[in-house]
């Protein structure tokens, strides 16, 4: 039983301060994982590959995977309850008071305050997947070339993703890459 208010814990904390979207749990994650051993950072890479393709925000996916390696499917139903519900108060607090909010001063300089947070974090989770990924020359390449097309040539993400996925099913066939 206690595992599982930890488990529930450590996942609504996550879920209190990780603003930015999905990616930006990363961090609080790599941190559980260090803290509690519950998963290696390596099985937290692979969360992350297997959450950014199935349907559902990645921070949500994560913590389902996350707790269904420590405790089952009731510790993947704690982890997602717990990393859902800090949203679940926010907004419906905020709905109740929208219209006091949208003139605020205050509040919009809270937000404008967390946008440079939140790439703070997404930043630091992509450095840190960079020194933790198995990293292919032929890989690296691709990526550099596909994020500096993105910039020049703006199309929609999945356009990028497909793009990746058909080179990657290429060389993956022709064992070029470490697939």
């Amino acid at each position: 039983m206690k595992l599982f208010a930890l488990l529930f814990f450590q996942f609504f904390h996550v879920g209190i301060f990780s603003f930015g979207g999905g990616y930006a749990t990363l961090p609080f994650l790599y941190d559980i994982a260090e803290k509690y051993h519950w998963y290696s950072s390596k099985q937290l890479t692979d969360m992350l590959a297997i959450a950014s393709i199935t349907p559902g925000p990645v921070g949500v996916n994560v913590a389902t995977y996350a707790g269904f390696t420590t405790s089952g499917i009731f510790g993947a139903l704690i982890a997602t309850s717990a990393i859902i519900l800090p949203s679940f108060i926010i907004v419906t607090i905020i709905s109740k008071f929208l219209d006091k909010f949208k003139t605020n001063e205050m509040v919009q300089g809270a937000i404008h305050a967390l946008k440079p947070a939140g790439c703070a974090l997404l930043s630091a989770v992509g450095i840190r997947l960079l020194f933790t990924s198995n990293l292919h020359l032929i890989g690296t390449i691709i990526l550099l070339i596909l994020i500096s097309t993105s910039f020049v040539k703006k199309q929609d993400p999945l356009f990028y993703l497909g793009i990746s996925a058909l080179i990657g099913l290429i060389l993956g066939h022709f064992n070029l890459i470490g697939v």
